[in-house]
C-alpha cells in the first residue's frame, strides 16, 4: 500500500523512555551540594547552571557527561572557587549513577512503536552522548522495531535534511514523533514533514523554546502511547489528500 508518509522517525528520552525526570532529580540533588555554600533563593542557583548549560552545548553537546562538566563549572563560579574536592567529586559520581540507570520505557509504548511500525518503516532518531545512547538503546528491548538507529549531534533542519536524503525519503513524506518542539517538531515542520508531539510531564528549558510558524496543519498532539498510531494514521491519510491534490495539478499542469 502507498502511503503520503513513508518513514516515521521516533525520538528516545521521554518520548520512549524516561529521562528529564532523572536530570532534574540531579540538579535537585546538586542545588543541595551548592546550598551549602550560597543561600539558593539569592543566588539563582537554577539559572546559573541553565545559563552554563546552554553556552557549554556547542563544546560538550548534550547529555549526562556534558551536565556533568556544566555543574562542576557552574558550582565553581557561583561558589567563588570555595566549593569543596569532596563536593566536586559528589557530583561525578552523580552523573555514573545516572549513565547506570536503568532504562524504563514509557507506559504502553512498545506496543504504540509496534502498531506503528506494521504500516510504515520506523527509524530512532535521537540525539545526546553516543555510548550512553547506544546504550540505552540496547537495554530498552525496543532496537528490534526499528530499521535503523540514528544518534546525531544536533536535531536541526540540517540534521533532519542530511538523514532524510540518506534514506532517499522526501520531507513532505517523513512524520516525527516526539516530546520536544525544538528538536523534534519544529524542524519537520520546517522542511514540510509532519509531526506528532507527545509532551512529557517534565521537559528541560532549552527543549522548550521553539516557534512554529508555519505547517501547525501537519502536526498533532497526543498526551499518551496509545494514541500515537491513531494519530500517525490521520496524518498519513492527510497526506495522502494532499499528494492526491499535488498530483492531480501537476498532470493539469502538464496538459
Amino acid at each position: 500500500m502507498t502511503h503520503g508518509i513513508r518513514l516515521v522517525g521516533f525520538d528516545a528520552d521521554d518520548t520512549l523512555w524516561r529521562s528529564q525526570d532523572y536530570f532534574d532529580e540531579a540538579q535537585l540533588e546538586f542545588e543541595r551540594i551548592v546550598g551549602r555554600y550560597v543561600d539558593l533563593a539569592d543566588g539563582r542557583v537554577a539559572e546559573a547552571l541553565y545559563a552554563v548549560e546552554t553556552a557549554n552545548i556547542a563544546v560538550f553537546g548534550y547529555g549526562v557527561k556534558g551536565m556533568a562538566l556544566s555543574m562542576i563549572e557552574s558550582a565553581t563560579q557561583i561558589t567563588g572557587g570555595r566549593i569543596t574536592a569532596a563536593d566536586l567529586h559528589r557530583i561525578v559520581e552523580m552523573a555514573k549513577t545516572l549513565l547506570r540507570h536503568p532504562v524504563e520505557l514509557l507506559p504502553g509504548i512498545r506496543g504504540a512503536v509496534a502498531a506503528v511500525a506494521e504500516r510504515f518503516d520506523v527509524v530512532l532518531i535521537t540525539k545526546g552522548d553516543l555510548f550512553h545512547q547506544e546504550a540505552k538503546v540496547r537495554d530498552s528491548g525496543l532496537s528490534d522495531l526499528f530499521g535503523r538507529i540514528e544518534i546525531v549531534s544536533e536535531k536541526d533542519p540540517a540534521t533532519y535534511a542530511r538523514v532524510l536524503s540518506e534514506f532517499d525519503v522526501d520531507a513532505s513524506a517523513f512524520l516525527m514523533v516526539g516530546n520536544s518542539p525544538r528538536s523534534d517538531i519544529a524542524p519537520v515542520l520546517a522542511l514540510g514533514g509532519w509531526g506528532v508531539y507527545m509532551p512529557y510531564r517534565t521537559t528541560w528549558a532549552h527543549e522548550t523554546h521553539a516557534e512554529i510558524v508555519d505547517g501547525r496543519e501537519r502536526m498533532r498532539e497526543v498526551a499518551t502511547p496509545d494514541l500515537l498510531p491513531g494519530a500517525v494514521g490521520e496524518l498519513a491519510t492527510q497526506a495522502s489528500a494532499m499528494q492526491r491534490i499535488d498530483d492531480g495539478e501537476n498532470a493539469c499542469d502538464a496538459r
